[in-house]
Parts: structure tokens; sequence; C-alpha cells
């Protein structure tokens, strides 16, 4: 029997935990504390596995159907759903670790030492003003022309085309 969000909102808790099936191994499992958490069911290489899709009612009835789905079509093409996820958190560090701020905040140490302190000092000012603010988060590789030419063409809307050097 397919789930309705009246059903889910009727599943009251018991002493035991238990499942509310929507089918095709997806789940609602009902915790004893009233939890109510996504559970995908799944097979891999003969082995059973469970899932987290996340709780309700953050992930909806709707968007919890979305992503099993999308997990299916991962197993259809032969791709374990929770390695794919743990390769794609992998990955999301990866960039963060990459992000233009900590490269360019990297940068900004190496270049400074031979610098006047007050010029180094109004670098990293306007870095932190002007650039990190549009594509700090993003990762370098990410970073297209046309965001760098936006992020330059809002600097020179307020006028602040160059810095005399005072030093």
């Amino acid at each position: 029997m397919k789930l309705t969000d009246s059903i889910i909102k009727a599943a009251k808790p018991k002493d035991k935990r238990y499942n509310l099936a929507d089918g095709k191994g997806l789940v609602l499992l009902i915790q004893p504390n009233g939890q109510k958490a996504w559970r995908m069911r799944y097979y891999f290489n003969e082995n059973e596995n469970m899932l987290s899709l996340g709780f309700y009612p953050a992930v909806s009835l709707a968007a919890a159907r979305l992503e099993h789905a999308r997990f299916k079509q991962l197993l259809a093409q032969g791709i374990d759903p929770s390695e794919n996820r743990k390769e794609q958190k992998r990955q999301a560090a990866i960039a963060a670790e990459n992000s233009f701020e900590l490269v360019a905040r990297q940068w900004w140490n190496h270049w400074k030492h031979d610098k006047n302190e007050r010029h180094a000092g109004y670098t990293i000012r306007r870095m932190e003003a002007d650039i990190f603010t549009v594509i700090g988060a993003k990762p370098v590789n990410d970073i297209t022309a046309a965001q760098l030419i936006a992020m330059i063409r809002k600097v020179e809307s307020r006028g602040a085309l160059d810095k005399q050097s005072e030093y």
C-alpha cells in the first residue's frame, strides 16, 4: 500500500520501532520517541543494505520518493548508492579545501612577506570585501570567466578602479 501524508501523520509511536512501507524498498521508520525517518532497503552484490534518506517532515513523502527513484537509477547502472553518496561527500570536502578563499589566503600568506605591512593589509581587506563575498566559497575549478567579470563590474560600479600606491 502506498503511503500518503495523512497515513504518515497519523502514525503513532509504539514501544518498539516499526516500518511503514511505501513500496519497492522505501520505508518510513517510526521510532518509539516519535521520530520518523525515511529509509531505503536495497540489494547490491547480493547483500542487503539500508540507506537513510532523511527525517519526516523535513524530507517530505514526495522528496523521499524522488531520492528513492534517483538511487534506484544508480542501482540500475551498477552503482552502489551508499558508496556514491560517500564519494560525493569526499568530492565536496575536496572542493571545500580548494575554495577560492582558502587558496587566495594561502597565496596572500606567501606573498605578503616582502611587502609593506600596510599594502599587505589593504590587499587582504580588499579581497575580503570584494572577492570572498562573491566567489570565496566556490571551488577554484568551478569559477567561470563570467563570474569574475561580474565581480569586477560590481567593484567598478562603485568607482573603486585603482588604489594609488602610497608606500
